[in-house]
């Protein structure tokens, strides 16, 4: 299999980061990065300082490629945190085009939403560790070692691959949610210059998003 480009690489590697103040996007944002950052909401379901910081992100990046006033964003700010991903396979009746193929139109959108959170949460995994790696505790040092060959050999080696998948998505996604190809992107200084995008330098902003780890620690 063809392997990776560094701009590839670098592409992935920001569609599954935090998006935080802490690590804000290095290249310029589009589509995929507005449904990262859905993925992201949902993900933070229970933090809501962290899941308004997401929206706020989502709502400038939606506005600066010119679809806020699209259904699919309409739909994505009646949804509550933990509940988005589900939502967006019912957009195609909310848009009055192609009802005719509205069912086969959401089951398209079922599968690929689903495949990129499976991708998503296979590469972001190891933040939901707690103290030690999994599988860290088994006392068979045989089974333990080969546990950890899976989890950080076998796995970390082929997921580069498989995770190109994201880009392909992302370019289907984009026309069945849209109903047209959206190719624009943006640059975080224009975001958060023109379009309201929290700053990643604030220190309010980074404050803000970090206090409920704090009372989590306390």
């Amino acid at each position: 299999m063809q392997s990776q480009t560094r701009f590839e690489q670098v592409r992935i590697s920001q569609l599954l980061s935090l998006y935080s103040p802490q690590e804000p996007p290095r290249l310029s944002l589009d589509f995929g990065d507005y449904l990262s950052m859905l993925w992201r909401i949902d993900q933070t379901a229970s933090q809501p300082n962290k899941a308004r910081y997401y929206r706020r992100c989502a709502a400038s990046l939606a506005e600066a490629l010119s679809f806020k006033n699209h259904p699919l964003h309409r739909l994505v700010e009646m949804s509550p945190p933990g509940n988005i991903y589900l939502q967006l396979p019912n957009l195609p009746y909310r848009i009055g085009a192609h009802l005719v193929d509205a069912k086969d139109r959401k089951a398209a959108i079922a599968q690929l939403i689903g495949m990129r959170d499976h991708i998503l949460y296979l590469g972001t995994y190891q933040e939901k560790w707690g103290v030690s790696w999994p599988g860290s505790g088994i006392l068979d040092t045989e089974v333990r070692e080969r546990v950890f060959a899976v989890l950080f050999t076998a796995l970390q080696g082929q997921y580069a691959n498989f995770a190109r998948l994201l880009l392909v998505i992302d370019i289907v996604l984009a026309d069945l949610l849209l109903g047209a190809s959206n190719n624009d992107e943006v640059t975080l200084p224009e975001l958060v210059g023109q379009f309201g995008y929290p700053n990643p330098a604030s220190s309010a902003v980074q404050k803000d998003f970090l206090v409920e780890d704090e009372r989590g620690r306390a």
